[in-house]
């Protein structure tokens, strides 16, 4: 079992979207992505987000994560505006609160499983030593446990897939954004890192939004959403 960091008591809401409004300009162009999209993920809850290519399902992810910055409305993280921040208070919100999952692992080639999956932690203020055994626990949970010292390049892509829910999960966040978490996996790796997030899900309480191009995989969350026309639409689950 981990030996994640103690948090406060996680809230009742996750994260929340407001009338979100994303639009790009090139020139006299506008191009509106979003217009007053609303969303609210409960503490602990599991949300899939489906839609075509090209819908702004990574754009969503990336407002919803404070990576980009909307045109209108409201991003709120575990309670948080995202807007009344300062950058330095935004990157630390995004640290504490937030774990990121992308279809490419983005795990740094010259360090180690483990001190990939320390760092975040030892960004949040922890000693060197309480975030190896932070990370260290969570590697062993998602099976790395003899592989805490292979870089990157030494690990299979499921293991190096696994070793980035692991860095996700680091400072117990309210909520974890994943981008096709599972898009560049095998069938059946992808369905094994997709339980192990589903498991870690149950286990520490933490609220998945997963972007994914599989309806199978997505009918194993909580709710389902679809995002079209700039809008996001609930699925019924014949409709998935």
């Amino acid at each position: 079992m981990t030996t994640a960091p103690a948090s406060a008591a996680a809230p009742a809401e996750a994260l929340r979207a407001e009338k979100l409004g994303k639009t790009y300009l090139e020139g006299a162009l506008r191009t509106h992505v979003f217009h007053e999209l609303d969303l609210r993920v409960a503490a602990g809850e599991t949300v899939a987000i489906v839609g075509a290519s090209g819908a702004g399902k990574s754009t969503l992810l990336h407002l919803l994560g404070g990576l980009d910055t909307p045109t209108a409305g409201e991003v709120y993280v575990a309670g948080q505006r995202m807007s009344a921040l300062s950058d330095a208070a935004r990157g630390a919100l995004r640290n504490r609160a937030l774990g990121f999952v992308y279809q490419f692992h983005h795990l740094l080639p010259e360090f180690t499983a483990l001190e990939n999956v320390m760092l975040p932690r030892m960004i949040a203020g922890a000693t060197p030593q309480e975030a190896a055994a932070t990370a260290r626990a969570l590697l062993e949970e998602v099976g790395l446990g003899q592989r805490l010292e292979h870089k990157p390049g030494e690990l299979s892509g499921g293991e190096r897939q696994r070793a980035a829910v692991a860095r996700a999960l680091v400072n117990r966040p309210a909520c974890v954004l994943g981008d096709e978490p599972t898009g560049n996996l095998d069938e059946r790796t992808a369905a094994t890192v997709f339980d192990m997030m589903l498991e870690l899900n149950r286990e520490h309480g933490t609220a998945l939004v997963l972007v994914t191009h599989d309806r199978r995989l997505a009918r194993r969350l909580d709710r389902v959403l679809e995002l079209t026309r700039g809008a996001l639409h609930e699925l019924a689950a014949a409709e998935v």
